[in-house]
This record gives C-alpha cells, structure tokens and sequence, in this order.
C-alpha cells in the first residue's frame, strides 16, 4: 500500500512487524554469501537449525526425489516440479509427502484449487529465498514489474502478495507469509485496488489474522473521508458483502472519537476560542 499508509496502520500490527519486514531482505543477502562460501541453502524456511546442527547443503536438496504438483484445473491446469526435500520444509507437503513409496511410483500432489501464480512464488521462495519483486534495499518499495504501471489502480499487485500470504498461511509457511505481509505495505495504490485488496482479505482470511486485516481497516478508517469520492460505491458494496469489514471500520473511527475526547478532557484548551467563520452571501 502508499507509503503514507504504512506509517499508521504499522501501530495495529502485532508484536515484532519490524523484525518481519527486515527478514526477507536479510535472508536474502545472508543466502547468496552462503551460497558463495559452501553452496548452502540457509534461506529455506526450516534451514536455519540449532548451532550444533549441520546445515544442509544445496547439492542434497537437487538430489532429493522430484515431485509432480497438477496446479489449477480444467485449460488453466499447469504441471509444475519441485525437489521434495524443499517441498517438504512445509507441514503441508511433508504430510503429502509421507505417503509416497521409495518403489518408482510416481510422486503427484494434486493441487487444483491453487492459483498457478502464487504457486510460482512459493516456489520461487524455496529455491532463493525470495520472490519477484523483491524489495529495494533500505526503502518502503518493489523493483519495478515492466508489464505492471507503477501505481496499482485495479489492486492486481495487492492480491499478488495477498495470495502469496494465503498460500503460504495454507502451507504453514511462517517466514514466507511474513514476507508477502511486508511487500503488500510496499504497493503504491488506488481507493479502486485497495477496495479489490480488502475484498479478498475479508474473503479469504480468518477473523482473528490481524496481521493483514487489522492495517485495512485502519486504512479505511483513516482515509474513508477521502477515499469514498473516488470509490464510494464500492465501498458501500464493500461493506454490504462483507459486514464485518465495516463493523472493523466503524469501530476503528468510533475509538478514534473516543481517544480524542479524552484526550480533550486531559489536555483542555486554553485561551480564547476562535469562533467560526461566518460565510458572507454577497
């Protein structure tokens, strides 16, 4: 999302945010000089053990068995593989994988209610330890997707990343959803994208993952005085789909008030007060 919106919603995230946006650049940089001094493969999610564990070496995860994944279904259904020794750093395909045999049979996941993209950065994630595009260095931005304009009017990088932290949420994949987290707050955006974004998060996320629900309805909140002039409509609908989305909201701008008048009550003005100023009909 814009930068300015990062600067508040960021309050109403859980404990260690920080820790969480800085961890897919460290890893990263961290995985490219081990991978020079050893060929080690640190940024797999479950790579980095305790200090009196070995950590596994790149060449042992190429040499692991590969596995089918069947990704989507009907004419969008694509076939993808990946070397199980990866795959298996998640719960999910650890489980799926446990019932292979070691006798040639064919080694095939079927996973047609998955989108093909956010597939694609998964798996990008578990070979390098990152996924396109990756965070500039030292700022709240993305490197530039030529086939994508530089401000995300229909929310289709929004949902990008939110699908990314969906799928990884479905793969118990801690490290990844907290990097597709980080990136979301990176997309410079419109009240159009961020209504497609906040649809898909009431759609698809639990009630109780604050992680990503808490900084939309912070936003709305927020920006509702403006941003209703360029969506209105949609947020109207918005709100009719999903009233949990609104209720969020209104409790955000209801706490707001609250704050304020307290805040009133303790810190009272003083001197005189300025009156309105009158609007002259001639």
């Amino acid at each position: 999302m814009a930068e300015e919106f990062q600067e508040e919603v960021l309050e109403d995230q859980p404990a260690n945010p920080g820790g969480d946006v800085e961890m897919g650049e460290g890893e990263g940089a961290e995985g490219a000089a081990a991978a020079e001094n050893g060929g080690e493969l640190p940024f797999a999610e479950g790579g980095e053990g305790a200090d009196s564990e070995p950590r596994t070496t790149f060449i042992s995860y190429l040499s692991s068995p590969v596995v089918t994944m069947l990704v989507g279904s009907g004419e969008t259904e694509t076939i993808l593989t990946a070397h199980q020794a990866l795959l298996t750093q998640s719960p999910f395909f650890a489980d799926a994988c446990a019932s292979f045999a070691d006798d040639g049979s064919p080694r095939q996941i079927d996973m047609q209610g998955d989108e093909i993209d956010a597939v694609g950065c998964f798996l990008e994630y578990l070979y390098t330890g990152d996924y396109f595009p990756k965070k500039l260095p030292g700022q709240r931005t993305l490197e530039q997707d030529p086939s994508l304009p530089s401000v995300d009017e229909t929310g289709v990088q929004l949902l990008k990343h939110a699908r990314v932290y969906t799928l990884a949420e479905k793969f118990g994949m801690e490290k990844l959803k907290s990097l597709a987290s980080s990136k979301i707050h990176c997309v410079n955006s419109t009240a159009k994208g961020e209504i497609t974004y906040a649809r898909y998060i009431y759609q698809y996320t639990s009630k109780d993952d604050t992680t990503v629900r808490a900084p939309v309805a912070n936003f709305w909140a927020t920006r509702s005085h403006t941003l209703r002039a360029e969506a209105e409509e949609e947020f109207r609908n918005l709100c009719l789909e999903f009233p949990q989305f609104g209720y969020d909201v209104l409790t955000r701008v209801l706490d707001e008030k609250l704050k304020r008048e307290r805040n009133e009550k303790m810190h009272p003005a003083t001197g005189s007060v300025r009156k309105r100023a009158r609007h002259s009909n001639t």
